[in-house]
């Protein structure tokens, strides 16, 4: 899948909104507000049930990596998670 098209289904996931669980979150990490190197995707099944995690590391950005939006979008589908959230910003690693 190529980047523009896994970024616009992550984006149309996103805007839909909470419409309950499973539940996906994203967030970026990296060591400057300019680029991420790391993404984590949170997975709750159920509410109030503990989070899982996947991490993907990038050389370089990970919001811009083909495969690792792809991955997302994968597991978006595989989860058939009803929310989709994404924090904006890149968190920065201390």
């Amino acid at each position: 899948m190529n980047l523009d098209k896994a970024k616009k289904r992550i984006a149309k996931k996103v805007k839909i909104g909470f419409k309950g669980y499973p539940q996906i979150s994203i967030a970026y990490f990296g060591s400057s507000q300019d680029s991420a190197d790391e993404v984590v995707i949170s997975f709750i099944a159920e509410e109030g049930q503990a989070a899982m995690e996947e991490r993907f590391a990038s050389k370089s950005d990970a919001r811009t990596d083909e495969i690792i939006q792809s991955a997302i979008v994968k597991i978006i589908e595989r989860s058939e998670a009803k929310t989709v959230l994404l924090c904006e910003e890149i968190k920065l690693k201390s």
